[in-house]
Parts: structure tokens; C-alpha cells; sequence
């Protein structure tokens, strides 16, 4: 079997609050996150499903980095569960109010005290944010390339060969490792935990660092090492209006209906 045995995977996962929850904006526009239920990234499950499915080929080592609040120990907690080996929290006070700039050095940061990997996947983007920016920087940062937008990969002697969407189709390319891959939902139908999976995760420890112990500088996270800044922030409220549309016949309806449209500035004239 063509491969590397042996492969140290990192898969970058994110704890985003739950849609199905209400989430409140603090004043300076960030979330309240400590009041929300949360739970793993959709897209993040299949980075770490696409990374198990190696680790069942190869023998791979896993290992899952996620940045955030100590609560966020739960989603690591469960990536475990799942069949990761080792689980990384950075947790600081000074990263409140990160964007994605701040987020992928402080990342960066953490993988290089992680020493050797030879492929880092994440999700393409998370649904509290959906910028799809961190991946991409973060292969800047650590200056190795990149794919976005996975579709489907597969590793080869060293090489990772992966299809990407792209506008219009898909783009195949071949890629030597250390590479960065940001996997779509559609890629892969991510595992659940079992209860011997959850038994394993229970004797496993997540390591918790502040950006003290990743050699982070502090002008260079939260919102101070934010380049990205919220100016104002609406909540939108939205009120149903009913129409009576009147004609004598069908065409006479929709012709009036059309027009109506065009007043409201809801559709351009020229119909």
C-alpha cells in the first residue's frame, strides 16, 4: 500500500455555538459565548472524519488543536471520543475578540511548538464566522501550500492528490507534503462516538496552553492584534405585510402584482 506510515495529522477544530440556540452580542460585537450552548463545527467533523479514515489506513497520529474558551475543552473532549490521539486547548483571556488574522498566528504558533506534522486538515470554514480565512492563512504563516475547498484527497507516496471545487467544476492537483487541506460538508458522513470511544476519551487529558506557552505575542491577538473591527452592530427586525393583488384575469394579476414590486423596490422596472 502506497502512503506514509506513521503520518502526524493535525486537524484544527472549532467550538461555534449552537445554531438551533439564540446567541447575544456584546456591546463591542463580539458573542457571548458563555451563555450558549455549544457544540464542534460541522465542517470541522469531516476535517476530523477525513483524518480518521487515514489514521484507520496508516497508522496515522492525530492530534486536534482548537482555540478558545476553557469550555471548549468539551468539543476536544469529543474529538477524542471519536478516536483522535492527543487534544491541544489554547485558552487566554488575551484572545477575546480574535479575528481570523490573530486566530491563524496564534495556530501557527501552537504547530510550531507542536514540532513535525506532514498534513494539517480543517473544516472550510465555521458557521459563526463562514469568512473561510483561517485555513489559508495559517498555511502562510507556516509557509507551506495549501488546497481549499476539498472535495475528496487521497495521500500517495508523500503526496497528497486532491479535487477541489472550484467555480465551474473541480481542479485535481498533486501536492508534496507538509500541505494545509480545508474540507467541505460534502466530503465525507463524519463517525459518532461510542461508548468505548468515550471510555478511551475519559483517561486521555486535553492540554491547555495561554499564549505564554506558545511564544504568542500579546500586541499581535484579541482585539488589540485585530486588523478586522466590528463598527456597528443592528439587530433586524422584519414585519409581514399582505397584499391584495386585484384583475380581471390571470395576466391582468400578475401584470399588477409586477408592478407593485417595482414601487415597493423590491425588483428593478424593465420587467
Amino acid at each position: 500500500m502506497k502512503g506514509v506510515i506513521n503520518m502526524h495529522i493535525i486537524v484544527l477544530i472549532k467550538q461555534v455555538p449552537d445554531s438551533r440556540e439564540y446567541v447575544r452580542i456584546r456591546e463591542d460585537g463580539t458573542l457571548d459565548r458563555e451563555r450558549v450552548r455549544a457544540v464542534i463545527n460541522d465542517c470541522d467533523k469531516n476535517a476530523l472524519e477525513a483524518a480518521l479514515q487515514l489514521k484507520e489506513k496508516f497508522g496515522s497520529k492525530i492530534t486536534v488543536v482548537s482555540m478558545g474558551p476553557p469550555k471548549a475543552e468539551d468539543a476536544l473532549k469529543e474529538a477524542l471520543a471519536m478516536g483522535a490521539d492527543e487534544a491541544i486547548l489554547i485558552s487566554d483571556r488575551r484572545l477575546r475578540g480574535s479575528d481570523t488574522l490573530a486566530t491563524s498566528y496564534v495556530l501557527y504558533k501552537a504547530i510550531e511548538r507542536l514540532g513535525h506534522y506532514d498534513l494539517i486538515i480543517c473544516g472550510i470554514e465555521s458557521s459563526d464566522g463562514g469568512t473561510a480565512q483561517v485555513g489559508p492563512e495559517l498555511a502562510e504563516f507556516l509557509g507551506i501550500p495549501q488546497a481549499t475547498f476539498v472535495d475528496e484527497f487521497k495521500v500517495i507516496g508523500g503526496y497528497v492528490e486532491a479535487k477541489r471545487l472550484v467555480e465551474g467544476g473541480y481542479e485535481k492537483l498533486r501536492i508534496k507534503m507538509p500541505v494545509l487541506l480545508t474540507i467541505m460538508k460534502n466530503a465525507n458522513n463524519p463517525r459518532v462516538t461510542t461508548f468505548s470511544g468515550i471510555l478511551k476519551a475519559v483517561k486521555k487529558q486535553v492540554v491547555t496552553w495561554t499564549i505564554d506557552d506558545v511564544g504568542a505575542e500579546e500586541k499581535k491577538v484579541g482585539l488589540a492584534g485585530s486588523p478586522t473591527k466590528i463598527m456597528k452592530v443592528e439587530k433586524l427586525s422584519f414585519q409581514r405585510k399582505r397584499l391584495m393583488i386585484e384583475g380581471e384575469t390571470a395576466d391582468e394579476v400578475v401584470d399588477n402584482l409586477l408592478k407593485r414590486l417595482v414601487e415597493d423596490g423590491v425588483i428593478r422596472g424593465g420587467y
